[in-house]
C-alpha cells in the first residue's frame, strides 16, 4: 500500500495550491485603512518604498482567525456559513465570537503556560495538582478577562498555599529559588526583557524585592506554603530597574512596592512588554524580535505602533482582550500571504502574513477534529492528574509534563526557561515523513469515524464529498483546477470511491496549506 502514499505524494504537495495563489489567498484589493494599525503599519511601508500585500481572501482570514484566536479550525459547516455570509461586517462579528469562546481561553492559557512554565516534573518541579491548580486559575482569569495589571499583581504578590492559592506557583516553577534569579525571571516574564545581559548590580538591586520569599513546607505530601519572611533583617530599601530608590515600612512585603511600579500606567516595560507579546502570538512575529528580548539595542521595527498598542492598553485599563480586537480588525492583520515585496524588509514591516507551522498542540488536534480520533497523554513519571482522557486536547493539557510522541517530535517546548525561542515550529524532514508514511496517522485518515462518516455520508454525490474535505481540512472550497485534478484521480484503477476520497483526505492533510498557517 506504501507505493500508493509515494505515489500520492506530488498531489500532496501541491494539489491544494495548484491552481493560482491570488486567486485563492487574496481579494484583489488593497488594504485600507480601518485603525490606528493600519495608518501607522501603512505609513512605514510607504516610508520604506514597501508594497504591502492585497486583502486576504474571506476563507483564508477565516482559517487564520481561528487559529491566531483559538487554536482550532472552524467546522465545515461553520466555513461554509461564514463563506455564504454577505455581511459586511462578518469579520468583526467573528472576531468578537472567537474572543468570548471557551477555545480562546483554552488558547491563550496554553501561551501563559508556556511563558509561566507550568511542568510537573524536572527541572521545574510544581508537581501535578499544583500545575493542575496553577493551570486552572490562569485560564478562568483569561476566561474571565482579568485586567492584566491584576493578573500580574496577584502572581507577584500573593502568598499562600500552592495547591489553594495558585498565583505562588510563580515563585516555584523556576529552576532557582534564589533572589537574582527570580529578578531575572520577573523581567523576562513581565517586562520582556533579558536581565542576564544587565549589569550585575542592577540584578542585584531588584532581587532585593525578592529576597523575602519563603518557602515553608506542610503536612501534606508536596505542599509549600509561598510567603514574605525569611530569616535575617528585612532590608531597608531597594532600588528598582529604572534607578528609583523605594524605602520600606518595617512589615512591608517589598514585592508590593515593586508590583505597584511595575504596573503603574509611566512604567517603560509592562505595557510595551505585554503588547509585543500578543502582536507576536498574532502576527507570527514581534515588532520587538525576539518577542522577550526588549532593549536599547533591539529597537522596535515600528516604535510608533509599539507606543500606540502599549497606550491603548492603559487607556483600557489593561484590558487584553482590547488590544486582541484592534490587531485582529486591522487590515494589516488581514493581508494576504502573497507578498508584493520580496525583500526581507517586508516580512520585518508587516507587508503581509507570515507563514508559520501549526503548533504541535493545534496540528495533532486538528487531526484529531477531522479524522474523529483520540490521542493519549501521559507523564514520563506517572502521578495522580497525569493520564489524560482520550477525548482531552492537546491545546488544553494543563501540564507541560503531560505529552505525546507526537507533540515532542513537533516541537513543544520543554517549558524550562519560559524564553518563547523554546517552541520550535521549523518543519523538518522527520516530520515530513512521519505525516506522510507513520501509521499514527494513517489510522486516523483511514479508520477516523468523522472521515468515514464524511465519505458515506456523500458518496452518491462526488462534487458534494470533495467540497466537504476541503472545507473540513482547508476551510475553503475547491477551485476548478483542483477539482479537475481530484476528478481525474478518482478515475484511476487503484483509487475508486471510498479510496478516492481517502486518497484526497491524505494529500490536503500533507498540503503545506494545511500545515501552516497563512
Amino acid at each position: 500500500m506504501m507505493w500508493k502514499w509515494a505515489i500520492l505524494g506530488a498531489f500532496a504537495a501541491g494539489a491544494a495550491l495548484a491552481a493560482d495563489p491570488a486567486a485563492i489567498y487574496e481579494t484583489g484589493a488593497p488594504p485600507a485603512v480601518r485603525n490606528r494599525i493600519d495608518e501607522l503599519v501603512l505609513a512605514r511601508l510607504r516610508s520604506l518604498g514597501i508594497a504591502p500585500a492585497n486583502l486576504s481572501s474571506d476563507a483564508v482570514f477565516l482559517r487564520r482567525v481561528y487559529l491566531d484566536a483559538t487554536g482550532t479550525l472552524p467546522t465545515a459547516a461553520d466555513a461554509a456559513a461564514f463563506l455564504a455570509d454577505n455581511a459586511p461586517d462578518k469579520r468583526a462579528a467573528l472576531i468578537d465570537k472567537l474572543l468570548a469562546s471557551e477555545e480562546f481561553a483554552d488558547y491563550q492559557a496554553l501561551h501563559w503556560s508556556d511563558v509561566l512554565r507550568i511542568k510537573a516534573e524536572f527541572p521545574i518541579n510544581l508537581w501535578p495538582n499544583a500545575a493542575q491548580a496553577y493551570h486552572h486559575w490562569i485560564r478562568a482569569a483569561i476566561r474571565d478577562n482579568m485586567p492584566y495589571d491584576r493578573f500580574v499583581r496577584a502572581l507577584l504578590t500573593s502568598s499562600g498555599s500552592n495547591f489553594r492559592t495558585p498565583p505562588v506557583n510563580f515563585y516555584r516553577a523556576l529552576q532557582s529559588r534564589e533572589p537574582q534569579a527570580i529578578a531575572r525571571t520577573v523581567a523576562l516574564t513581565f517586562m520582556g526583557t533579558r536581565a542576564a545581559k544587565w549589569p550585575p548590580q542592577r540584578v542585584a538591586d531588584m532581587a532585593v524585592f525578592f529576597s523575602r520569599i519563603q518557602y515553608k513546607e506542610t503536612g501534606e505530601w508536596k505542599e509549600e506554603i509561598v510567603q514574605c519572611g525569611g530569616k535575617g533583617p528585612a532590608p531597608a530599601q531597594g532600588k528598582l530597574p529604572d534607578g528609583t530608590v523605594v524605602k520600606f515600612a518595617p512589615d512591608q512585603d517589598p514585592r508590593e512596592a515593586f508590583s505597584a511600579w511595575l504596573t503603574s500606567p509611566g512604567n517603560p516595560w509592562f505595557a510595551r512588554a505585554i503588547s509585543n507579546r500578543v502582536w507576536a502570538w498574532l502576527m507570527g512575529r514581534g515588532i520587538v524580535e525576539e518577542p522577550d528580548d526588549l532593549r536599547d539595542d533591539n529597537p522596535p521595527e515600528n516604535a510608533a505602533l509599539l507606543e500606540y498598542l502599549a497606550d491603548e492598553l492603559v487607556a483600557a485599563k489593561y484590558d487584553l482582550r482590547h488590544v486582541y480586537r484592534l490587531i485582529l480588525n486591522s487590515s494589516v492583520y488581514q493581508l494576504s500571504p502573497v507578498p508584493r515585496d520580496s525583500r526581507p524588509e517586508a516580512a520585518a514591516h508587516f507587508a503581509y502574513a507570515s507563514l508559520r507551522r501549526l503548533d504541535a498542540e493545534v496540528l495533532i488536534d486538528a487531526l484529531n477534529r477531522i479524522s474523529g480520533t483520540g490521542e493519549t497523554y501521559s507523564s514520563a513519571i506517572p502521578e495522580p492528574y497525569t493520564w489524560m482522557p482520550d477525548d482531552q486536547r492537546a491545546i488544553a493539557l494543563p501540564d507541560g509534563s503531560i505529552s505525546s510522541s507526537f507533540l515532542e517530535l513537533f516541537g513543544k517546548p520543554p517549558r524550562d526557561t519560559g524564553l518563547a525561542a523554546e517552541r520550535n515550529n521549523g518543519i523538518t524532514d522527520a516530520e515530513r515523513l512521519y505525516l506522510l508514511n507513520s501509521s499514527h496517522v494513517l489510522r486516523k485518515i483511514d479508520q477516523g469515524p468523522a472521515l468515514i462518516a464524511l465519505i458515506r455520508a456523500n458518496q452518491r454525490n462526488p462534487r458534494e464529498m470533495v467540497n466537504q474535505l476541503y472545507l473540513t481540512i482547508l476551510s475553503r472550497y475547491p477551485s476548478q483546477e483542483e477539482w479537475q485534478a481530484v476528478a481525474a484521480h478518482s478515475k484511476t484503477a487503484t483509487a475508486k470511491g471510498t479510496a478516492a476520497a481517502t486518497d484526497l483526505a491524505w494529500a490536503l492533510i500533507n498540503s503545506t496549506e494545511f500545515l501552516y498557517r497563512h
